[in-house]
């Protein structure tokens, strides 16, 4: 069926209200537009769900929730036969997510599936955590995370409280494809199963969270000032009262990107990744003299930090740096306590090895997975009862601590860093001074990551031409050194530049790793959520002295450099 006939099918099918229908017969006049909303369907990737809002099958709108809803439904009456299914269902601040949420709900509820919907906007995590609470079946929170206003998104989550993997996210399609029709789809909900999640439930949530506190309270500086920004997003429902709880008052929000708000009016992209996103809590630190900046992106899974470097300058950390604190203060901490051998924590491919290398360092045994939390909540599942599951990360800026979450969460992240941040202030020290004491015991790690933004179909087929390219033509050398190993992870292959070729058992992905004879890695995976193809770039050397800091680190910036300028020729 080619996109014409797809929208044709739109236009004549009773169930499409009038006006998604004029929008579809504009789109007919407009063949680029419509190329773009009806060439694909949209597929559950890392993030699962995600697209720009508009009519089409390529578009989130009130159809395509519905039929992934419904094709959702099918497949749990398949896996749970006989049983009474409950789902949980949570929004965050973007344009449409309520209505959305909505539609989802009353589509699970037609389906004879009961219904748990928190009444307002919370955080991510805070939806994984209810599925085991509630002892539901699936779960489902609408958000696009980071993404830029135009986008929404549908993250559906399984019984553990971890985002859809294999085999249940391909049955999940499966179902849906097998819808032929709007017609088969259950959208007039039964209010009689829809039951509202109110605000008591916070403190279920709140009181696992201060249970991962690590250190004394006598032992912590309970004055740290913050800056706090949810900006716009849902962490404002959560993160203030979380800190107050743990005994951190000396808070100071950003007023100007407190509100919820799916335009996002401060920012253009609502990522703590991005300065942009970060400039209003940084002048809001200078000027109040604050000692941490904290920011969470819309549905709060995502944590950015800003501290005072050496200079006295604030400066903001990295996915990897902050990963790489968080789980050194934890398991110094941890092993301070008592550890029995069992315990173990998780990054992903592309993370820094420096938490690979911390992690091993403390007697601790150090796992990788594939991009993506789901991948981590897998291990633990698949490691209960026999390994005790610590605390987990990635490089954008996703930290799992605990397992009572099955999926990265800023809220609980939060604590743990502000708590590290009164750890370090009680020893006269920053959250900088304990960066560099871990740059000088473990070496130096650089790491940085090149997003090549290619929209559309064409972009999406010029990824693909460039994943065939390198992986039949790899780079024999790159920044000035020999490649050594290329390791496609999509074969499960390591070649080796002796021309031998090792097998190994892993998850399957289309990513590829290019490591260097001088210990450089350069990974390049193309995006399971956007229309990119992302290059992250790693490079590591020991570091002599604090005072030898930033000349030792801009000598890694130009090999990350000349590393990026390679593999893009």
């Amino acid at each position: 069926m080619d996109n014409k006939q797809k929208a044709q099918k739109w236009l004549d099918n009773e169930v499409i209200d009038p006006q998604t229908k004029e929008q579809v017969t504009w789109l007919l006049k407009n063949p680029d537009g419509l190329q773009d909303a009806f060439y694909k369907d949209l597929e559950f990737g890392t993030g699962g769900l995600r697209g720009l809002m508009g009519v089409g099958t390529n578009r989130m709108n009130k159809y395509t929730v519905g039929m992934t809803t419904q094709g959702l439904c099918n497949y749990l009456h398949s896996q749970f036969p006989n049983q009474e299914i409950k789902v949980a269902i949570a929004f965050d601040s973007r344009n449409n997510s309520p209505f959305f949420a909505q539609t989802t709900a009353d589509v699970f509820s037609a389906n004879g599936i009961r219904v748990y919907k928190f009444s307002e906007l919370r955080p991510t995590p805070e939806l994984s955590f209810a599925i085991r609470e509630l002892g539901c079946q699936s779960g489902v929170v609408l958000t696009a995370s980071h993404n830029p206003k135009e986008y929404n998104g549908y993250k559906a989550y399984w019984s553990d409280g971890a985002q859809l993997i294999t085999p249940h996210d391909k049955g999940v399609i499966e179902e849906v494809r097998k819808i032929a029709s709007f017609d088969q789809v259950k959208f007039d909900g039964n209010s009689e199963l829809i039951e509202n999640i109110d605000s008591q439930f916070d403190e279920k949530y709140l009181k696992k969270i201060l249970e991962l506190r690590v250190c004394e309270d006598n032992d912590v500086d309970k004055n740290v000032k913050i800056v706090y920004s949810s900006i716009h997003g849902t962490g404002i429902t959560l993160v203030p009262q979380a800190l107050e709880k743990l005994g951190f008052s000396n808070i100071s929000i950003v007023e100007a990107q407190a509100e919820p708000n799916g335009n996002f009016p401060t920012v253009v992209y609502p990522n703590p990744e991005e300065t942009e996103a970060m400039q209003l809590a940084l002048d809001q630190a200078k000027e109040e003299n604050a000692d941490l900046i904290l920011a969470t992106d819309p549905d709060a899974d995502r944590v950015g930090i800003g501290v005072k470097n050496q200079n006295g300058d604030f400066q903001l950390l990295n996915g990897n740096q902050t990963g790489s604190l968080l789980l050194y203060y934890i398991l110094k901490k941890k092993v301070e306590a008592g550890l029995n051998g069992s315990e173990f924590t998780v990054n992903t491919i592309v993370t820094t090895d420096l938490m690979n290398v911390i992690s091993e360092e403390h007697g601790v045994t150090a796992y990788e997975t594939l991009t993506g939390f789901k991948h981590i909540a897998k291990l633990i599942r698949e490691k209960e009862g026999s390994e005790k599951f610590l605390a987990g990360g990635e490089e954008s800026y996703g930290y799992m601590i605990g397992d009572f979450v099955r999926d990265k969460d800023a809220i609980a992240s939060c604590t743990l860093i502000t708590e590290m941040a009164g750890w370090a202030k009680k020893q006269g020290k920053s959250i900088f001074d304990i960066l560099l004491d871990i740059y000088l015991e473990y070496g130096l790690y650089q790491e940085s990551m090149y997003p090549l933004v290619k929209k559309g179909q064409s972009g999406a087929n010029e990824i693909m031409d460039m994943m065939i390219e390198y992986r039949n033509n790899p780079p024999t050398k790159l920044g000035g050194s020999s490649v050594i190993k290329v390791v496609d992870y999509q074969h499960s292959t390591i070649q080796h530049s002796s021309g031998v070729i090792e097998r190994f058992e892993f998850d399957k992905s289309n990513v590829l790793q290019y490591l260097t004879e001088d210990g450089a890695k350069i990974s390049v995976r193309p995006s399971g959520t956007e229309p990119k193809i992302k290059f992250y770039f790693s490079a590591k050397t020991s570091l002599e002295s604090k005072e030898a800091y930033e000349e030792t680190l801009q000598s890694l910036d130009k090999k990350l450099d000349s590393l990026r300028i390679d593999i893009l020729r």
